[in-house]
């Protein structure tokens, strides 16, 4: 009897040794297997992005060519729509801010303005001399 347990245990060790074989083999095919998923994965991954990277690039440069045509008709119109030069005035407010400085508009200089203007905020200051600027009276 203890014979025939030992052969049933060394059967069922031949067993247990040719199943551990077979999942051996079984975990390099699926690893294999994974290698090969991954690796097709990858290549379908890097068609996709290239695909979307062409076609962002040819968007991309289609709005620039657009920009650029849109900016040469702008200058072309802003060279053909130049302001006549006729008379340029102030905001009357504007006008009585600098007459009580003692700044006259023919007389305008920017040494004499900034002297003329120093008494004010600097937010007044700004406010004047974009009027000005506006006003075409300063450059």
């Amino acid at each position: 009897m203890e014979m025939e347990m030992k052969d049933d245990l060394g059967l069922t060790m031949d067993r247990l040794a040719a199943a551990a074989d077979m999942l051996e083999r079984v975990a390099e095919q699926l690893a294999q297997r994974q290698s090969v998923f991954a690796d097709d994965a990858e290549a379908k991954i890097n068609r996709i992005v290239a695909t979307v990277e062409a076609h962002r690039e040819a968007e991309l440069e289609e709005k620039l060519a657009e920009a650029e045509l849109k900016i040469a008709e702008l200058q072309a119109r802003g060279a053909t729509d130049a302001p006549a030069s006729g008379r340029k005035t102030l905001p009357t407010t504007m006008s009585n801010l600098l007459s009580k400085q003692g700044v006259t508009l023919d007389s305008l200089e920017a040494g004499s303005l900034d002297a003329a203007l120093c008494s004010l905020s600097v937010e007044q200051r700004i406010a004047v001399k974009s009027q000005l600027i506006r006003a075409g009276l300063l450059g």
